[in-house]
């Protein structure tokens, strides 16, 4: 089965195409710079392709080039928020794209432009099969009590405004995978799964089930990211308001100019990491802050699934620094957790444990790849019973 994977960003198209039985990428792409085809400065000058669909035509064009007619069984797309409807991957249909725009106010720069990707392939392709693979979905079993914010009730009942949890697909990957290396049931594993990258969350697993998670309304709660905040007293934005600041300033501020870029000037942790270790102070002071906003949560994560059986880092910072892996244990003594500092440094893209035989509690490297569980999530709704 050939499964197209797509990721549609506002201006941006991020495809694979993936044989689902063999396990493989035959090939893969990125497509940038949409909707700027009038000119950046107005000047004409052709940057990019003038939509979606257009990108979608350079993206058949380089299939084409490669395989030339390959035909393609489905198509997979990532799709930000599922709200409280979706709750698992499904079929789409005009009623379903309908109800993914409606959405879009709770992920106003996501699900727009996934319903732009899911549009284009209805076009293009009209009688290719469409499956949504959700972001929030594997966090619908959070129980009330975690997925509640303590404010009038009527801005759940009237707004849909609770926590609904991001990087899902990520997440229920990455704990099957962390359950296998445990040689454990998935419905028997008890973890703490920490997604780093320069959107960061993470996510207490209890018998293979989410039951809390870092982000919240948005993807802006939670963790230090790149250049998101994380959690902050809600008053400071009243206090802003109040002096002057726009919402819109108030967005910007919080989405693209905090997190790791407010404190340290740079969002890349690697060059974060450089800096601190050239005795950069601001660099320094911003691995302080951001390893210890992820180990009280890692802490209170421990509590919430009743005892952690694995700590398990995946995603770009999760995979590949190992300077933060061990800044952020060092904080979690208390809890028996010991890194063994060879295997902790050591490069390899299987998953792994990187702690000591001693340590109470495992430590794990997990390598995510979401486009993977989204093409088997396609797969499986497509032809059911293809992934047992």
């Amino acid at each position: 089965m050939l499964v197209l994977v797509i990721n549609s960003g506002s201006s941006s198209l991020k495809y694979q195409v993936r044989d689902v039985a063999a396990g493989i990428v035959l090939t893969e792409g990125l497509i940038e710079e949409i909707g700027m085809g009038n000119g950046g400065d107005g000047d004409g000058e052709i940057e990019g392709p003038r939509d979606h669909a257009e990108a979608l035509e350079q993206v058949d064009a380089a299939i084409h080039a490669e395989f030339g007619d390959l035909k393609l069984t489905a198509v997979g797309h990532r799709v930000v928020h599922g709200g409280e409807r979706f709750a698992e991957p499904v079929l789409i249909d005009n009623e379903i794209t309908r109800a993914i725009e409606r959405l879009n106010p709770l992920a106003p720069l996501h699900n727009p432009a996934n319903v732009l990707g899911i549009r284009a392939i209805g076009k293009k392709w009209p009688d290719l099969p469409q499956v949504a693979v959700f972001d929030t979905a594997f966090h619908r079993t959070l129980p009330e009590h975690a997925w509640r914010y303590a404010v009038p009730d009527e801005l759940y009942t009237n707004h849909g405004i609770r926590r609904y949890g991001f990087h899902g697909t990520s997440h229920e990957y990455v704990t099957q995978r962390a359950a296998a290396l445990l040689d454990l049931p998935v419905d028997e594993f008890d973890g703490v799964i920490a997604h780093l990258g320069n959107g960061a969350s993470v996510t207490a697993i209890r018998r293979g089930q989410s039951v809390d998670t870092s982000m919240g309304f948005t993807p802006l709660e939670g963790l230090v990211m790149g250049t998101r905040s994380g959690d902050l007293d809600p008053s400071i934005l009243v206090f802003l308001g109040r002096n002057g600041w726009t919402p819109e300033d108030i967005d910007t501020m919080l989405n693209r100019e905090s997190g790791l870029k407010g404190l340290a000037g740079n969002n890349d942790m690697r060059s974060v990491v450089e800096a601190s270790e050239a005795g950069d102070a601001k660099a320094s002071m911003a691995l302080a802050v951001t390893s210890y906003r992820l180990a009280k949560y890692i802490g209170g994560y421990h509590v919430a699934v009743g005892g952690a059986k694995a700590l398990v880092f995946t995603a770009g910072i999760g995979e590949n620094s190992h300077q933060f892996r061990a800044l952020v244990t060092e904080r979690l003594r208390a809890l028996g957790i010991e890194l063994d500092a060879g295997l902790n440094s050591q490069r390899s893209k299987e998953p792994r444990v990187i702690s000591t035989a001693a340590s109470v509690i495992p430590v794990l490297v997990v390598p995510t790849d979401e486009e993977r569980a989204i093409a088997e999530a396609t797969a499986a709704v497509v032809h059911p019973g293809s992934m047992a």
